[in-house]
Formats: structure tokens, sequence, C-alpha cells
């Protein structure tokens, strides 16, 4: 069986994990491994991160740090992962669904007229490791906080600034189904300094424990509200093997969907389908392969060709304004561009441990499929 996803494997993770437990003796969070995680992506994101236990948690403290409430609202494409909207929910705020362009990118026309004295922040999600007009988006919102769900948007960047830095904070993701993981991990990055020392509260369970063992304070206390984000030094020594290799692991990555788009792209196209792709102002990762059907009838049928030839091909999100909690919210308008990719989306396999044989045979079975059309 070709799966949809496999976790990165180098073979040097053991020997760090190991390094951690036998050498550093240090596997809870706030570890060697930890900071050298930070480190690694601070130098190439240029603004303070913190590692945490997932995204999902990063997005929750961005909006602990944002002071997000009940009266309050957030606006969110319908087309994205739950997390995005839940983290906001949480604090009791009303989240407002905007539609996405083609290609799964935040509809700025749209976000334009959502926008009201209520909204608190704007949460934009760099769909495929792309984005919207990251400039234009930031302009339009003026003082309301953007934040950017980066899940999927690791060395990627837009107009050549690395996504996961325009917002006031960002979140990342280093779930095993990511271009680089950890089994579950995440990351946050600040742009604005005045939020630094709060989210190190927040993280270590609204503590000032890091400026203790930093020798600022001379005992830590409960000084803010928090909870347990940090990520354990064992999940970090795992990570960092993965951020040191990131430049060979996207170098395999791109030549997979590099392969894919040649090949595919003009069979797809002639069916009257499109390939999921950013804007010329975007430098992808590549972190997955998209095709949108005509129909949902075409989808189907080309998840069941795949999977009788033992190939998992999966489609994504259910638009959140479709979903049973998501029209508690939802005013009944519909949102069509996030409507078609919820029916129409379907993704390929892609992961860095892909062998040419599975990847020529996805390939393959893919444009049998798109002929027999």
């Amino acid at each position: 069986m070709i799966p949809f996803n496999k976790p990165v494997h180098l073979g040097t993770e053991l020997s760090a994990m190991a390094e951690a437990i036998l050498k550093n003796g240090h596997v809870a969070g706030g570890g060697p491994f930890g900071k050298r995680c930070e480190a690694m992506l601070e130098q190439m994101l240029g603004l303070r991160t913190l590692l945490v236990t997932s995204c999902t948690h990063a997005l929750e403290m961005a909006a602990l740090l944002l002071e997000v409430g009940p009266g309050d609202e957030f606006i969110v494409p319908s087309y994205t992962f739950v997390s995005t909207a839940n983290a906001f929910a949480l604090r009791g705020a009303k989240p407002v669904f905007a539609d996405v362009d083609a290609h799964g990118n935040l509809d700025l026309a749209h976000v334009e007229k959502l926008l009201n004295p209520r909204t608190k922040a704007v949460l934009v999600v760099h769909y495929a490791g792309n984005s919207c007009d990251m400039e234009a988006l930031l302009k339009l919102c003026g003082d309301v906080p953007v934040v950017e769900d980066a899940a999927q948007a690791l060395a990627a960047s837009f107009d050549g600034k690395p996504l996961g830095t325009f917002g006031v904070c960002s979140a990342f993701s280093f779930h095993e189904t990511k271009n680089i993981g950890c089994g579950e991990g995440g990351a946050l990055t600040l742009r604005d300094p005045n939020l630094i020392d709060r989210a190190e509260y927040i993280r270590d369970k609204g503590t000032n424990r890091r400026k203790f063992q930093n020798g600022i304070v001379d005992k830590y206390t409960w000084v803010d509200i928090g909870s347990s984000y940090v990520l354990s030094d064992l999940n970090a020594a795992y990570l960092s093997t993965q951020l040191e290799a990131l430049p060979r692991i996207q170098a395999r990555r791109k030549q997979i969907y590099s392969a894919y788009e040649e090949a595919l792209t003009e069979p797809v196209e002639r069916m009257g389908g499109y390939i999921v792709k950013g804007s010329p102002r975007i430098s992808g990762n590549q972190h997955l392969f998209a095709i949108v059907f005509r129909s949902p009838e075409h989808r189907t049928g080309y998840i069941a060709h795949m999977r009788k030839h033992d190939i998992i091909t999966p489609f994504h999100y259910v638009a959140l304004h479709q979903s049973p909690m998501g029209q508690k919210f939802h005013d009944g308008s519909s949102l069509p561009v996030s409507e078609r990719l919820t029916g129409c989306l379907v993704r390929l396999p892609l992961y860095f441990n892909m062998t040419d044989a599975e990847r020529d045979e996805v390939i393959g079975r893919t444009q049998e499929f798109l002929r027999a059309l």
C-alpha cells in the first residue's frame, strides 16, 4: 500500500533521543534540545520563537495574548482545520467565516466586507504552504491584529519574507503529517516584542519560571493565567534532527512535487480541474499536492480508483461553516469556493521517504483515471 503520508525518517532520531535521556538527563520541557530547536527556528524566521506542544496550543496562546473574549468576533477562513477556529472560540469569541480563493487561501475581498468594530483578530491560514497577499491583508486590517496559522508553511515565503513572520504572532505545526515533525509539536513566533514575556508566562503554567532559570528573579511563582504548553525535550531531540536536515527534506519533496506537476497538470486541466498552486510571489514548501476535480462525483471516483490499487488519496477539510458546530455561528450564507473545495479537492501521497517507484505508481494510476473521464 502507498499511504498518503509517512513521518520523516532520517535514521538519526533515536540517537538524539538517547542523548537527551542518557547524556543530558533532561526529558521535560526547557532542556538543551528545546533551546537548540528554538535557536534554529529563530535564525530561520528572525523572530522570538517558543517551542510548544502543538500548533493548536500555539493558537490558543495567541488568543490568550490578544485577550480575546465574549462579545468579540474573529474572522477565520471556513476552509481550514478546526483548531484555527477552536482556539479563539474557547475564549468565548464568535467565529465569522470568510471564503477562500480557488487555491484555498483567504479571500481578501470577503474579509473587507466582514471587518467591523467587534473584530478582535483576523486569522490567516497558509494553505498548502502558500498564502494570500500578506502585504494587502495587513494594510486592509490596519490596527486589527493578524494571526498566522502557519501550520503547513515552514520554509515557505511571500515576497522573500518567511511566512509566519507577518502577523503579531504565528503558529507552526510539527505534527507527523507536516514536512518535518516530532509526532506532536508546534511553535509560536512573536513579532510584537511586548507579547514575549507574557507568552513565556502562559507557556509555563502562568509562572515566571524562565526568568528564574535565567537568574532574573530570585524565585518563581504564579504571575498570570497559563497552562502546560512547553514541548518535552524528548520530542525536541527528535525534532532537532529534522530541523538540521530541513534543506535535504525540502529538496526531496520538491523533486516529488515537480514530477507530479509535470505529469499531471495538462491532463487535470483537460478534464476541467486544476492543481492547487501559489501565486508568483510565493516560494512554496511543497507541503501538499492537491487536485481540484470538476465535480464531487469525479473526486469520489478517483479516490475509489486509487484505493482499488492500494493508494490512499484523501480529501481534506469539511468547510467549517457547513459543520455541525460551525452552523451554530454562521448566518447560513453560501461560501461557494470553500464549498467547492470541500466537495472536489483531493490530496496525493507526498512524503520525504517516498520512493521513485511509489511516486511513478501514483502518477500512472492518476493518469489512467484521467484518461477514462
